[in-house]
């Protein structure tokens, strides 16, 4: 009786447990939601939705969505910096969309970061965030564009003004000397292959995303962010988040469309064929010895007949928002951009769809991104600039008589190495196209388990896969200024680069108690890189002499990058905020020894703004002092050469052939090859401060880092027989970067229909190498850059800046002219020192020693105005197109002996490559573009919102610098050179935005 008693108590028991949680679940729900601006009508990314009363809580994710389990009755508070907090009573609904009012200024809430995504008042590294209203404006069909002066410690620096050009981007200054330099880019996931390793036909890596599909670029700058990227990440990490689709929106249309007309801003001021003829009467007055036989009747400016007035367009139509269940974004895009110079331009058809639906009640969230791109390049021939500025004007551009030039005039001595081809003809008979087809498209799947809503599983699974093929083909009526003396070449390449990734992660984000918070992440990384290369060229040597040299070239390669990475964030009392990263790296590229690699971080914060001693300061809204350290690699560490440390054999040059069966064939050699080389080691040490006043109406950063590298790679000289050459790429040197940069943002003016914002950026940056040797040498100069003609010009050096200037000490006369080809005799050897190096110094480096950026925003009711300046201090650049003009090319071409120096705008007969004259302070202010838009509602009375606007951009350059440009950047593998780059336009862009 008593046992069965106890039993029946215990039944009851149970019931009652069992009806009371069932009653507890049946009351529990999923919520999700969208929560936007009220005013513009925005996602919100980085709200947090918490049960009031609890711990209990979540962030919006990018494109402003959450969810959150809650019972009925639950009370769920939306609350964002700058916006006023609402609440709302849970009930039967499962989806709450939340609309937040303007408050006060704020600072944008959330940033996205290695494998996820933090509140920005969160962050511990140095990181920033750029988002797409900040954009720069007008004619942009590159991505990196857009970012051009708007972060601190990043220079963006084109390679000039040719359709599509790529650019150099450094974060922070260069690490490297004989590795990349590129910051590592990440596209919605998918780490894209290094610019170093771009596909042939493709001028940008960056070509492939429509700038209009961008939402954010998020600049990791220090080792604690960017150290979960482990080797790839020494030169920084730019993240690029494209827009989305929002969960319970309605389709929303929009077309943005524009017009450009560029034009050349400038041309390199040279000699008229009146000024050429005069200049030679004036010979036969003083010498009489003079051949005026080859002198031309015409006045041809040559420069003026390749450049042109150029005519482009753009479009994009968007269409997003949700479909039932499926938040959508699809966008198809069209440039035709043409360039100034003629015969030359791109076509582009771009596309991408985006899918983020949810299933599973809302724990599983799906991102399907696909982009496509095709694109049709016509490079032309830029060879033509530095022909334009070296021909004889006083000769026309056609000769009925010249029966093997296809009519155009050509200098008849030309093969020589001395002459010039008809930068006309240049321009135009060239056949320099390419066609690019890529593919980036990825799926990415969160998964929150629904028993531990704490834990939430990602896969993320990426591909990009690029296709090109391109002709390089020149007549044989037309000389080639690649190899003097080829009157035709016809080249055929193609190229298929394959990139696949494989990431899997957990992370764990929970609200340990009132004081306690942490967010650990864990995962696996996996990514497989496929390369094949081809180029048949046949050279013809010349008119009448069809002797074909084939130099036929084929390869294939592959290397695998396999990762383990972990994170953790912890908070104490929201106050206190540390975090640990670190990645664990095997790669394919080295042997086994060297194979894996260790890349730790560490960082912490202090809120010092939340300490009860300063709560009382209303005037102070942020104040935060963040400090870290880490270590990041490189491996991306020669270009073209995925295996460096295994022997390999090089096809001979061109000309070096043996005869077989009718065919000239190339020869194969071993190379040297260091088995131990390994990827060079970055370690960064910063701190930082963050502040806001005025509710951050005014805000911004400093900050302090120090960078080191080591293992840095150099060629240094090794004992005769000890490996297939007398010198050996391997790991010996030390480099140091330092520097300072700060951030300052203002809102002026506040109003409901007024808004002022202002941007500006400061950067200070010293570039030293401080070791380049197993062993100290003092005579030895250090890495050489210049060949040839030129000679010599930079070098880099221990206890100088990469890069720096190698030259000779110019001599003046009492009248501060310079004097032909003397120089100081700094090494006091004599006599024959302009070819010396031991009598060359270093003067200078092309970096600028501080660089600013100045953005400002004014909206006044439905008129807005933008404008973006950027200035580079102490940039030196060596004027290689005035160091090449002197008098010694027309005596040269035989046109007069004995030419007199007075008559020289330089004073110099002979051209003066190596002479410091040349080396000129390239300091510049620029106003990249100034935009101004006006916004048509209800457009003929429908509900359609127009904005029309006008941008002009490269507006003006302010610069003491002599050439064309002093914003030089780099070509065939040289910096701060200018040496004819395809120059920068004007540009005039009148474009329309409708929404409907």
């Amino acid at each position: 009786m008593i046992k069965s008693f106890r039993f029946n108590k215990v039944m009851l028991v149970l019931a009652g447990l069992f009806i009371i949680t069932n009653v507890a679940l049946a009351q529990e729900v999923t919520i999700s939601g969208t929560v936007r601006d009220a005013g513009i009508g925005d996602v919100l990314p980085g709200v947090t939705v918490v049960i009031k009363g609890t711990t209990t809580g979540t962030i919006t994710t990018p494109d402003g969505t959450y969810t959150i389990s809650a019972n009925k009755g639950d009370v769920l508070m939306f609350s964002f910096i700058g916006f006023l907090s609402q609440e709302v009573v849970v009930g039967d609904q499962t989806t709450i969309n939340i609309e937040l009012e303007d408050d006060v200024i704020g600072m944008e809430e959330v940033v996205v970061i290695g494998y996820g995504v933090q509140k920005k008042e969160d962050k511990t590294g140095s990181v920033v965030s750029v988002s797409s209203k900040d954009f720069n404006k007008g004619n942009i069909t590159s991505a990196q564009d857009l970012l051009v002066g708007k972060s601190s410690g990043v220079v963006i620096t084109s390679a000039g003004g040719a359709p599509g050009s790529s650019s150099t981007i450094r974060i922070r200054g260069g690490s490297s000397l004989n590795a990349s330099n590129d910051p590592l880019i990440i596209v919605d996931g998918m780490p894209i292959e290094s610019v170093a390793n771009n596909v042939s036909g493709s001028a940008n890596a960056l070509s492939f995303i429509n700038p209009n599909d961008i939402e954010t670029f998020t600049v990791l700058k220090d080792a604690s962010a960017t150290a979960i990227y482990g080797s790839r990440a020494s030169n920084g990490v730019i993240i690029i988040t494209t827009k989305k689709g929002s969960a319970g929106s309605d389709m929303m249309i929009s077309y943005s469309g524009n017009v450009s007309v560029s034009t050349p801003i400038d041309y390199v001021d040279v000699y008229s064929g009146d000024e050429m003829r005069k200049i030679a009467l004036e010979n036969e007055t003083l010498f009489g010895a003079i051949n005026f036989n080859t002198l031309g009747t015409a006045n041809t400016d040559w420069q003026k007949e390749i450049f042109r007035t150029a005519i482009s367009h753009d479009h994009n139509v968007a269409f997003s928002g949700a479909y039932d269940f499926l938040p959508y974004r699809v966008s198809i895009g069209y440039t035709n951009q043409e360039g100034i110079l003629e015969n030359t331009d791109m076509e582009r058809v771009t596309a991408s769809v985006n899918l983020n639906p949810s299933f599973l009640d809302d724990h599983l969230t799906v991102n399907a991104n696909a982009k496509l791109m095709s694109t049709k390049n016509n490079f032309g021939d830029d060879g033509a600039i530095g022909s334009a500025i070296s021909m004889d004007p006083t000769q026309p551009i056609y000769d009925k008589e010249a029966d093997d030039f296809a009519g155009y005039y050509q200098w008849q001595n030309y093969g020589a190495n001395l002459g010039t081809p008809n930068p006309v003809e240049q321009a135009f008979a060239v056949d320099n196209t390419s066609d690019v087809i890529r593919f980036v498209g990825s799926l990415k799947l969160d998964y929150t388990l629904p028993m531990l809503p704490e834990l939430k599983a990602t896969l993320n699974m990426a591909t990009d896969y690029t296709d090109s093929e391109g002709v390089n083909n020149r007549p044989i009526t037309s000389p080639s200024t690649l190899v003097p003396g080829d009157y035709g070449k016809l080249s055929d390449y193609g190229a298929t680069n394959k990139n696949n990734l494989l990431d899997f992660y957990l992370n764990y984000n929970k609200d340990l108690d009132e004081n306690h918070r942490m967010d650990a992440t864990g995962g696996y990384s996996w990514q497989h890189f496929e390369r094949e290369e081809y180029n048949y060229t046949t050279s013809i040597e010349a008119p009448g002499h069809p002797l074909e040299v084939d130099n036929d070239t084929e390869s294939k390669t592959e290397n695998y990058l396999v990762s383990f990475f972990g994170r953790l964030n912890y908070a104490y009392k929201n106050r206190y905020l540390l975090t640990g990263t670190f990645r664990y790296d095997g790669s394919s590229r080295f042997n086994e020894d060297n194979r894996w690699g260790f890349f730790p971080s560490a960082a912490f914060a202090w809120k010092i703004h939340e300490e009860s001693f300063l709560q009382d300061v209303d005037v102070l809204s942020n104040l935060k002092l963040r400090m870290g350290w880490g270590i990041t690699g490189q491996q991306d560490i020669i270009e073209d050469n995925d295996y460096p440390g295994q022997a390999q054999y090089t096809a001979s040059d061109n000309g070096y052939y043996y005869y077989i069966n009718g065919k000239y064939i190339r020869t194969l050699r071993p190379e040297t090859y260091d088995p131990d080389i390994k990827w060079e080691e970055t370690t960064t040490q910063n701190i930082g401060l963050d502040f806001g006043f005025l509710n951050n109406r005014v805000n911004g950063s400093i900050d302090y880092y120090f960078r080191e590298t080591k293992d840095l790679l150099n060629d240094v000289t090794i004992p005769s027989g000890s490996n297939f050459s007398n010198t050996l790429l391997t790991n010996v040197g030390n480099l140091e970067n330092k520097g300072i940069e700060v951030s300052l943002d203002f809102v002026p003016i506040s109003k409901p229909d007024m808004s002022l914002n202002i941007g500006i950026n400061f950067t200070h940056n010293k570039n030293e190498i401080t070791r380049l040797l197993l062993n100290d040498d003092p005579d030895y100069i250090g890495v050489p850059e210049g060949t040839g003609m030129t000679g010599i010009t930079q070098v880099s050096r221990v206890g100088e800046a990469a890069h720096a200037f190698f030259v000779n000490k110019q001599v003046y006369d009492t009248n501060g002219k310079p004097i032909e080809g003397l120089y100081e005799d700094l090494a006091g050897n004599g006599g024959e020192i302009a070819g010396d190096n031991a009598n060359k110094y270093i003067y200078h480096d092309p970096a600028p020693d501080y660089t600013l950026g100045f953005s400002a925003r004014f909206n006044y009711k439905n008129f807005d105005m933008s404008t973006s300046l950027r200035a580079n201090i102490d940039n030196y650049v060596l004027n290689q197109v005035a160091a090449g003009s002197s008098y010694d090319q027309m005596q040269q071409i035989g046109y007069w002996k004995n030419m007199p120096t007075h008559l020289s705008k330089t004073n110099f007969v002979k051209r003066q490559f190596t002479s410091d004259y040349f080396v000129e302070n390239a300091s510049f202010l620029k106003m990249d573009n100034i935009s101004a838009g006006y916004v048509f509602d209800n457009v003929a009375g429908q509900d359609i919102s127009a904005r029309v606007s006008f941008t002009v951009q490269n507006v003006f350059t302010v610069t003491e610098y002599s050439g064309l440009d002093p914003e030089v950047g780099e070509k065939d593998d040289r910096f701060g050179v200018d040496n004819n780059f395809y120059p920068r336009p004007r540009t005039f862009t009148l474009g329309v935005n409708l929404t409907f």
